[in-house]
Order: C-alpha cells, then structure tokens, then sequence
C-alpha cells in the first residue's frame, strides 16, 4: 500500500514538473512588454495628455505633436521612432515588434534586426525587412502616403501591389490628383535656364535695361545731328 501511494505521489510530482517547465518555455517565448522613454520639443500629448521629455510610454499609445513641435520615443535596443509636426499616431511595441498607425503627419522608424515593423497608413501598408535592421520615413499626405528608405529594405503594400523600396530610393501609394488636396512640393534638382525662351519676363526686362544702359554710356560722349528727320550719331566733337 505505501508503495502505491509513493509511486502515485511521485507521479503527481513529475506530471507538476512537467506542466511547469512547459508553461515556462511558454512565458519565456512570448514577446516581453516594454516601455518606451519620449524626448519631446514643443507640445506634445501622449493619449490626449500634454508631457515632457523622459515620459514614459506604453504600448498602444497615441502620440499628437502640434506645430513647430517632435518627438522621439526610444525603445532601446528594439528600436526608435520620430514623430515630426503636425503628425498623430497610434504606436503598439514589444521587444521584437513594431507597428503603428499614421493618421497624419510624417514619422522616421529604426529598428533593430529581428523586429517586426509595420506602419500603415490610409494609402497602403509599409513593412520592414525583420532580418535586418532598417531606417525609413513615412509620409502622409492629404492625396498619398510617401515613403523614403534610409537603409536597409522596406516593402509598400497597396491593396495586392507590393512594391519593394531599397536603400537610397522612394515610393508613393495613393492619388496624386485627388480633388481638394494642394500638390507636394518636394526638394528636386537645380531649376537652370537651358534658354533664352525659358527666362522669366522680369529677367529679359532688366537685361533688356541692361543693354540700353550700356548704349546711353557709350554714347554719353558723341554728338547727334538730324539731317531731314535722320538722326546721326558723329565721333567727333
């Protein structure tokens, strides 16, 4: 009889064991919460409430920056996101992912290789490459999202497009020609005059000034004489 009370209650100690190293393995897989540190300039409100720089930030979170004003949050070694002016969003993170939602506004995302990012936006969905680390801009406008690749590779999802974006290159999702919404204006090479048919009105009027100034002083030492309504101009005094 004690023999099988042992053996049972032996048992019941190794199915325990068992169970708890497996809820372990378990816990210690599943992403980790973590908390982000902001650094802020301007007015910033963090879930409609204004902070200061070394605020403490959790997942799922919504960020509003006003006019003139940035945020940085800092996530370690998982990654980092700057929010510019004028831009709002909704950033949920974990120790190996990104991801956030960009209503308005521009934001600039480094993460860490093996972290999942995504920010999404109304005109298409930008994710990361996870087996490196990147660094990109989103961009939203009123007619398209823009997306710039600082480094590493992202990839612009558009309903079932997919549009790889490369180190060094950009790509824009939505309407361009969208009734209502003002033209992007962004920095381009140098405008120069290939020719004279491409000069501004002003420009041809004062090199047209110009030119009639130079004859007035080359001529501001010779006479001129009129010979039956002829104007001749002589060289000598």
């Amino acid at each position: 009889m004690l023999s099988k009370n042992l053996i049972h209650k032996s048992f019941t100690f190794l199915t325990a064991m068992a169970f708890w190293c497996v809820t372990s393995m378990v816990a210690l897989a599943a992403p980790k919460d973590i908390t982000g540190d902001i650094t802020v300039s301007g007015q910033v409100s963090v879930n409609g409430q204004s902070v200061v720089s070394n605020s403490t930030v959790v997942s799922g979170s919504s960020i509003i920056t006003g006019d003139n004003s940035t945020a940085v949050i800092s996530l370690g070694k998982t990654g980092r996101i700057e929010l510019l002016a004028n831009s709002n969003i909704t950033l949920k993170f974990n120790d190996t992912g990104i991801t956030g939602i960009l209503s308005t506004g521009k934001v600039r995302v480094s993460n860490a290789a093996g972290v999942a990012t995504t920010i999404t936006t109304k005109d298409s969905t930008v994710i990361a490459d996870a087996g490196q680390a990147n660094s990109f801009g989103v961009e939203v406008e009123c007619s398209h999202t823009h997306v710039d690749t600082i480094s590493g590779l992202v990839m612009m999802r558009t309903g079932n497009n997919d549009k790889q974006v490369a180190a060094g290159t950009d790509a824009v999702a939505g309407n361009l020609s969208q009734p209502g919404c003002q033209p992007c204006i962004r920095p381009g090479p140098d405008v120069r005059v290939a020719s004279i048919g491409a000069l501004p009105l002003v420009a041809i009027l004062l090199a047209a000034a110009g030119g009639i100034g130079t004859a007035i002083i080359f001529g501001s030492g010779n006479e001129t004489t009129t010979t039956g309504g002829t104007v001749v101009v002589s060289t000598i005094r």
